[in-house]
């Protein structure tokens, strides 16, 4: 089949970035994003594509070029769904809050609700592609929806996981690694399969689209964040070895990078993962190892979560203890607070947890970051449930320049690794500052010892704590 029109459930991270390339790609396919969120859908609408829901380097030119001429953001779920030849689903899937699986499995009543929907307003042959990333075997239950409707409506099921790194997304999208996509072995299948070969071979290699069945390609999602999660885990566990020893980190990581068999990317040490994908499917792929009674595997991929946790409870109480064992009235500067630089996005951010933990030893925290809404910070610790959403908004506070952000602190966190934040000018910053001035670096992203040339105290994820030798007036 060839295809016309793609509809695109769900005008989040994924959707919206994902449809906006195809059809920068391909200006011969109608492209619709569709959401209930009529607010988000107006900021995908918006005429300035700096106000885009999601922040993402290079997106707003692809939009702008696209937008109105073959991309199209909507609320008419219905009229997208009944004229599109191909639907994708890229709705949420959270870990469950409730009932079987609670904290583990993936919440998949939105996936369900958009099959549902798909069967009751379709009245011609359609292909269903998974985008969100979701338990193997989910497939399975979007079929049974769509084959019993009895519209005698065909439907064709096709996984196609995301493999996107925020920060990077529009460059992953434009020159992926590869391109996976799963479906049904028969030869409706595989005319489905190769409905979207077809799509993507506009301007990706085909050497690079990989064609499996579908649940290896549902599984090998939760995989390759689970191994790419694992890799930080176990530098973050090295690292607080190299602390204790007085090796360092950067160096470790650089020489066990240098094997061709391991390779240098996801091991860099940090104050933690954080995302959308990361724990979600790392939990998912427990619960599903459980489920199945594979309990030593589903306690291996645990150990990856329980080592991100500890990493982040520790840098917190690194602080504390470092601040003479209170931190009870003392301004606290964030530096950050998304999950990494380059995108808006917080969630499982690092920055929110050690804000939770300095919250609980009544620390007086301030919060810069250039690209999260002080709204959205908000949310994020009231999420958590810690305390009355008042005593948030009383023990943090989100200051819009970085220079305020650190005047009179006791100490500075740096959570997110903004490019911006190694030029600031950190003798102004210094001077500032309560002394002895300390920075406890997350992101091993500043200049250490330079800033100890200033005078500061300065402690590295990785790094035995070096005190300055300026001396202190």
């Amino acid at each position: 089949m060839k295809i016309t029109s793609i509809c695109c459930i769900g005008a989040g991270y994924v959707g919206g970035p994902t449809m906006a390339v195809i059809a920068k790609q391909c200006p011969h396919i109608k492209v619709t994003v569709v959401d209930l969120n009529e607010v988000r859908i107006a900021a995908w609408n918006d005429p300035d594509v700096d106000k885009l829901p999601v922040y993402e380097p290079g997106l707003g030119e692809i939009v702008k070029e696209a937008r109105g001429r073959n991309l199209f953001f909507s609320t008419d779920v219905d009229g997208a769904i009944e004229e599109a030849q191909m639907i994708f689903i890229s709705v949420n899937t959270p870990t469950k809050t409730y009932g079987l699986g609670k904290g583990m499995g993936a919440d998949l009543k939105w996936i369900e609700l958009c099959a549902r929907q798909i069967a009751r307003v379709s009245t011609s042959n359609k292909i269903v592609v998974e985008k969100s990333t979701l338990p193997v075997r989910t497939a399975e239950a979007i079929k049974d929806i769509l084959q019993y409707t009895g519209s005698g409506v065909q439907f064709q099921v096709l996984s196609n996981p995301e493999f996107l790194a925020e920060g990077t997304a529009v460059d992953d999208l434009l020159m992926p690694d590869r391109v996976l996509i799963g479906g049904d072995p028969s030869p409706e299948g595989g005319d489905a399969i190769q409905s979207l070969v077809d799509i993507y071979a506009t301007w990706i290699p085909t050497d690079r689209i990989l064609t499996t069945n579908v649940w290896s390609s549902e599984l090998s999602k939760l995989v390759a964040n689970a191994f790419l999660a694992q890799r930080i885990s176990s530098i973050n566990a090295i690292s607080e070895l190299c602390e204790k020893t007085e090796a360092d980190v950067n160096e470790v990581s650089r020489a066990i990078g240098a094997d061709s068999r391991i390779g240098p990317k996801f091991l860099k040490a940090s104050v933690g993962f954080g995302g959308s994908c990361f724990q979600k499917d790392i939990l998912n792929l427990v619960y599903i190892s459980r489920s199945f009674g594979l309990t030593e595997v589903a306690d291996y991929w645990e150990q990856v979560i329980i080592m991100n946790d500890h990493q982040k409870r520790r840098f917190a109480l690194n602080i504390v203890r470092n601040l003479y064992n209170t931190v009870s009235g003392k301004k606290i500067a964030f530096l950050g607070w998304a999950f990494k630089k380059d995108t808006n996005d917080t969630r499982e951010s690092a920055a929110i947890y050690v804000a939770d933990y300095l919250l609980n030893e009544q620390a007086d925290v301030k919060v810069f970051d250039p690209k999260v809404s002080e709204k959205q910070i908000y949310a994020d610790l009231d999420y958590l449930g810690s305390r009355d959403p008042d005593q948030n908004r009383l023990g943090l506070s989100v200051i819009n320049d970085p220079y305020e952000v650190c005047k009179n602190a006791h100490a500075i966190a740096v959570l997110t690794e903004w490019d911006e934040f190694k030029d600031y000018d950190w003798q102004r910053i210094y001077d500032s500052m309560l002394k002895p001035a300390k920075i406890f670096d997350g992101r091993n992203l500043l200049n250490a010892q330079r800033l100890r040339d200033i005078g500061f105290i300065v402690q590295s994820i990785g790094s035995a704590n070096v005190k300055s030798h300026t001396v202190i007036a």
